[in-house]
């Protein structure tokens, strides 16, 4: 099993399980309650769940395409965007409804076609309106059910979410319901991690994070990543647009992560991102004429979209094709593309790429991956450890409640979200140490990998022992630098957690650290 956070959190997913199997022997002659231990039981091993919540029109389905690299998400005001959609990998595609009361029906797809016959400028469109029940006669659709051929989906099942901010209180409560189950009965939380979209930060946005953040039942935020969406507006389109989506992006990651609601805040153009990703060669041929033609005329086009759009400007390219490249790649798009082949770009692919990594999407991916995906271990079993909480105190008087002191203390050691907290400060505000200290700490918590040898900084086959001797080192180190008697708090506590990584190291390397270097509590963040 492997390290997947350090310190007393290793091994956890097992713990998990085995507490789960004691829990559900004791309630074997009690089948509603061993039916959520076993649904509890299988999210462990099914994959990472990750939802997009953000307010109405923050730019979530967009995202999730962007993320997939598929249109496989309406992005259009249809009624499916009032409903919470799961996107899951599957043979072949498939959307089913469901009730409440737990009937199902297949749904029609439609794919809009633009003007000039490309697919993907309307994108899928959800045909809700001549649902046939399997059974019960519903009226009402519960959730959304998409299945979708998708390497992404394989590792990580996408929730899209309606807006917290719906003119409907029944439509953000659907969210609300997912995320923060509270009282609502719900055992097992929707959603093991949360990237949150944010175009602005207002008393709404707050206010849902902290609601995250209380359910979480570990004293603060568990997976929690901000997004600046549609970045690219921020700047009004300008090619210098995601500079200051990266400039508001830092302002949110300083207020949030003082309150602890949010451990990284990305800016993203999820626009862009989604173009790139489905590029197609007539768009860049389009790109390319437009690269050729004087630049004035270009730049005067680009002062809105309707303006591009206009059949009497004397440009190289169609009316409908611009307004479809308008529509596909917004006006901070076409700028950029057409800069990138007037700067050297020559082939659909390489624009794409750099489209791409312009875009932030490169970024997200990175964050997503260290902070969610090499946690989800632990980020699942977490979930599950929640809902089996509420389970036993909701269920008491069975030979059960001997479990419940454990798990609350596995709920109380969050060592691996004080390291995300940190990762997530990291990132917006630097510590007073030298640069290499700083690379040092950011790798010891697992920013670049929680792979030991990724950790240590050391090749991957080094042996053992080098292993080990790098790791006691790395704790006589940031313990000493913690004990430093002009080290502010915040300081202290960043050395106290890159301590306690370094000791969980040596804990899965078989050699538990010994005296002066004995095991210190959780630092408190």
């Amino acid at each position: 099993m492997r390290f997947d956070v350090g310190g007393p959190g290793y091994g956890v997913g097992g713990e998990t399980r085995g507490l789960l199997a004691a829990a559900r022997r004791s309630f074997a002659d009690r089948g509603r309650v061993r039916g959520q231990l076993e649904e509890c039981a299988r999210r462990l091993d099914e994959p990472l769940r990750i939802a997009l919540a953000g307010q109405l029109k923050a730019g979530k389905s967009t995202l999730l395409n962007a993320l997939v690299g598929q249109d496989i998400a309406p992005t259009d005001a249809t009624e499916c965007t009032r409903l919470v959609t799961w996107y899951r990998h599957g043979a072949a595609p498939r959307v089913t409804a469901y009730s409440p009361e737990g009937s199902h029906a297949d749904v029609v797809v439609r794919r809009g076609r633009s003007a000039e016959g490309l697919p993907g400028a309307h994108g899928l469109t959800f045909d809700l309106a001549a649902l046939r029940w399997n059974a019960g006669g519903a009226r009402e659709v519960d959730h959304l059910a998409v299945e979708w051929p998708s390497a992404e989906l394989a590792q990580t099942t996408i929730i899209d979410t309606p807006g917290i901010s719906s003119l409907s209180r029944d439509v953000s409560a659907r969210t609300s319901r997912l995320l923060t189950p509270g009282g609502t009965g719900v055992a097992l939380p929707g959603a093991d991690a949360v990237v949150y979209l944010l175009r602005r930060l207002d008393t709404a946005d707050v206010d849902f994070l902290e609601q995250i953040g209380a359910g979480t039942g570990a004293g603060g935020p568990l997976g929690v990543i901000g997004v600046v969406s549609r970045a690219d507006e921020i700047g009004a389109g300008r090619i210098d647009a995601l500079h200051s989506a990266r400039d508001v992006a830092s302002r949110f990651a300083g207020e949030l992560e003082r309150t602890g609601l949010c451990q990284s805040v990305i800016p993203v153009a999820g626009l862009l991102a989604f173009a790139a990703a489905t590029l197609r060669q007539r768009e860049y041929a389009a790109f390319e004429a437009l690269a050729a033609a004087p630049v004035d005329e270009v730049s005067a086009a680009l002062l809105s979209a309707d303006r591009f759009a206009r059949p009497d400007l004397p440009l190289p390219v169609p009316p409908d094709l611009r307004a479809h490249l308008a529509a596909r790649f917004g006006l901070f798009g076409i700028r950029l593309a057409v800069t990138l082949i007037r700067l050297g770009v020559r082939d659909s692919a390489s624009l794409a790429a750099e489209l791409t990594a312009r875009s932030g999407l490169d970024e997200l991916r990175t964050v997503l991956d260290v902070q969610f995906a090499q946690r989800a271990e632990e980020l699942k079993a977490h979930s599950a450890l929640t809902a089996l909480a509420r389970i036993l105190v909701a269920n008491p008087g069975t030979e059960a409640d001997a479990l419940l002191p454990r798990v609350k203390t596995l709920l109380s050691d969050v060592h691996g979200f004080a390291e995300l907290r940190l990762l997530g400060h990291l990132r917006t505000d630097e510590l007073p140490l030298t640069p290499t200290d700083l690379a040092e700490l950011h790798r010891l918590i697992g920013g670049i990998g929680v792979a030991p040898h990724r950790r240590l900084g050391l090749p991957p086959h080094t042996d053992i022992h080098t292993q080990r001797e790098q790791a006691l080192t790395a704790v006589h180190k940031w313990r000493t630098r913690a004990r430093h008697p002009l080290a502010d708090q915040s300081m202290v506590n960043a050395c106290l957690t890159a301590s306690r990584s370094a000791e969980g190291l040596l804990e899965i390397l078989h050699e538990p650290p010994t005296t002066p270097f004995a095991r210190i509590p959780p630092p408190h963040n």
